[in-house]
């Protein structure tokens, strides 16, 4: 082949890219092209991107290439770029939402329509999401069986990055754009923080993983869920280079809950929008306590430090999305729809599957073998934040309450001046 555009979309990376490697391997030059349109949502995350897009630059530039950037609908700027180099074909990673799914589908037409060869890679997750299928059934509705038949598969390979990218002659690069928004949180955008964050975690943060990643104030994750979500690190190299270390099950396990949720989203593309499994539920249509809770104003200082955090960094730890997502739908009988479409707007990591599949998760319209399943926060907040450290981070009205009032303030007294009354009853738990 002479010339492949491989068209990138939440794959920013030049390790483990099974679409750029196989480009790189076939056609003697290769387009990287990334199309700036209006389908990536929050405003953090697009600072979050155009970092990583700077990154990618650089990666490719240093291989001899570049990352061709154009703005506009994906597949027209693919076509259009592919037919004015006089390509052989479009490289391009699957993916499972409904507007991926879309995009894939009219490129799928525009390349027939212009004899160009469209080539679907994996790469999104660890195991193609359409790969694993129950008996008798199109996708796991279960994780456990899935957990297991996903443990028992093994996995590609994983690919070095390519050693040379050798761009066309005379292709305009086209210019990126410089971040709009300040810095946002702890995390930068790209492959090679990606990376560095990988290579720390493994050597100091896995082994306590079992252990410490329910503990809200320690802060002990990985935090590599915003870098899987736009592929800046490769969700198969993270399994490949966890396996067999100590602390690898329990770590595997969440990796592998990410691909449940993505073989889900395939199966049932309106995820987003309606139950996955229909529950008489009386939602409560209740516009003021839907933005005390985003506001981190509800009166439950572990529910309220939790969405705090959300508003500052952009990331929220696991065990607060749990706590606080019951609050809303369970307490509150606020619709999932609204919570998710908070997370969607703040959330660096934020993508269709996860976000969505655990907000019904967590509402009891979705996976959980125990929809009716209710998270007492009172008891959560004593036993991850037994100290109050975590509240007092995020919510400096209470930072000088002792541990054993700080998760119920209410019964002081006196008020807190400036906090206000708990939002709900909490049924005298």
């Amino acid at each position: 082949m002479d010339t492949v555009i491989v068209l990138l979309t939440r794959d920013l990376r030049v390790h483990d890219h099974p679409a750029l490697a196989e480009a790189c391997a076939r056609a003697r030059s290769v387009v990287p092209l990334f199309v700036l349109d209006q389908g990536i949502r929050g405003r953090h995350r697009q600072g979050f991107l155009i970092e990583a897009l700077h990154d990618l630059r650089s990666s490719l530039r240093e291989r001899g290439g570049d990352l061709v950037v154009r703005a506009g609908d994906p597949v027209t700027e693919a076509v259009r770029l592919a037919t004015e180099l006089g390509a052989d074909g479009v490289f391009t990673s699957a993916d499972v939402s409904a507007y991926a799914r879309g995009r894939e589908r009219r490129l799928t037409e525009a390349c027939a329509a212009h004899r160009l060869l469209l080539r679907l890679f994996p790469g999104v997750t660890v195991v193609p999401s359409g790969e694993l299928r129950p008996l008798g059934g199109d996708h796991y509705r279960v994780f456990t069986p899935y957990w297991r038949a996903w443990s028992s598969l093994p996995h590609r390979p994983v690919l070095p990055a390519p050693d040379v990218v050798s761009l066309p002659e005379g292709v305009d690069p086209g210019g990126l754009p410089g971040s709009p928004y300040p810095p946002y949180g702890r995390l930068r955008g790209g492959e090679t923080p990606a990376r560095r964050r990988l290579d720390g975690w493994l050597a100091h943060g896995l082994a306590g993983y079992p252990d410490g990643h329910d503990e809200l104030a320690a802060d002990r994750t990985s935090m590599l869920s915003p870098y899987l979500r736009f592929g800046c690190v490769s969700p198969s190299e993270v399994a490949a280079r966890v396996a067999g270390r100590p602390g690898a099950g329990d770590f595997l396990r969440q990796i592998c809950w990410r691909d449940f949720y993505y073989q889900v989203a395939l199966a049932f593309p309106d995820l987003p929008r309606r139950d996955y499994r229909a529950r008489d539920v009386d939602w409560i249509d209740d516009e003021n306590a839907a933005q005390a809770w985003r506001e981190g104003m509800t009166g439950l200082p572990i529910v309220d430090a939790g969405m705090r955090q959300l508003a500052a960094e952009g990331w929220m730890h696991n065990r607060a999305r749990l706590i606080t997502g019951s609050y809303l739908t369970r307490r509150l009988k606020v619709h999932w729809r609204v919570g998710g479409e908070h997370f969607a707007d703040l959330l660096l990591d934020a993508d269709v599957p996860d976000n969505w599949g655990n907000w019904q998760w967590v509402a009891g319209t979705g996976n959980d073998t125990r929809p009716n399943r209710v998270l007492n926060p009172i008891r959560q907040a004593g036993r991850f934040d037994p100290d109050g450290d975590y509240v007092r981070r995020y919510v400096p009205e209470l930072a000088d309450l002792p541990a054993r009032a700080i998760h119920e303030p209410w019964k002081l007294p006196v008020p807190v001046p400036g906090y206000p009354a708990p939002l709900a009853a909490l049924d005298n738990e």
